[in-house]
């Protein structure tokens, strides 16, 4: 596959409700590159990873087409896009351990009991929390939280990666050692990202391109 293939493309994308267009939006993010998209709420942010993640609403429209690594992934089932989300709530299941929560991110293709528990404890030590399995997510603070809640959505694999305000409800010192381990890891990663928020702070961590709704 030719390099210039390689990325999240989206391609004449557009986005509409009730025949009034709401995004626009013809880019290719690179593997390593964060496109950061901005403007005020309600100006159709989430909308666009929804279309990106297959989870657009019936009552909105959808034109262009969304590539993943060459891949059309605009008809696809969510599950098969190989894209990963954070939102600004980690979204921990409270009914299970810190490790239990990495498990639900594994793939298929990493079978058997003792593999699987390798793979969290390796996952656990990477972030700092090794020792953490058994945990109650109750129990962790607001930055442990938001890295389990990263190294779950990274053990699913994914291709590409959407931010949805995912610091805006970190303290200022939190959100700053939060953005960095994202983007850090999605550089090393080469991981296309592309971030919707309202705030500048975001844009400048993320250092990449910026699009104004």
């Amino acid at each position: 596959m030719v390099e210039a293939e390689r990325g999240l493309r989206l391609e004449g994308v557009a986005i509409a409700l009730g025949g009034q267009r709401l995004v626009a939006l013809d880019t290719l993010i690179r593997p390593g590159e964060t496109l950061t998209v901005m403007g005020p709420s309600g100006s159709g942010k989430s909308t666009l990873l929804a279309a990106i993640t297959g989870t657009l609403a019936p009552a909105f429209t959808l034109s262009g087409r969304v590539r993943l690594d060459g891949v059309d992934i605009t008809h696809m089932p969510t599950e098969a896009r190989r894209v990963g989300i954070l939102f600004q709530d980690e979204l921990l299941f409270p009914h299970l351990s810190v490790g239990g929560n990495l498990a639900f991110g594994l793939r298929p293709h990493v079978r058997g009991r003792a593999e699987r528990r390798a793979r969290i404890e390796e996952a656990l030590e990477a972030i700092g929390l090794a020792g953490f399995f058994d945990r109650d997510p109750a129990t962790l603070s607001g930055g442990q939280r938001a890295r389990v809640a990263l190294m779950r959505m990274l053990l699913s694999e994914p291709c590409a990666l959407l931010l949805d305000e995912a610091f805006s409800k970190l303290d200022a010192t939190l959100r700053g050692q939060i953005r960095e381990l994202v983007f850090d890891t999605a550089r090393d990663q080469g991981l296309p990202v592309l971030q919707v928020t309202h705030d500048i702070s975001d844009a400048e961590a993320a250092q990449g391109r910026q699009h104004l709704l």
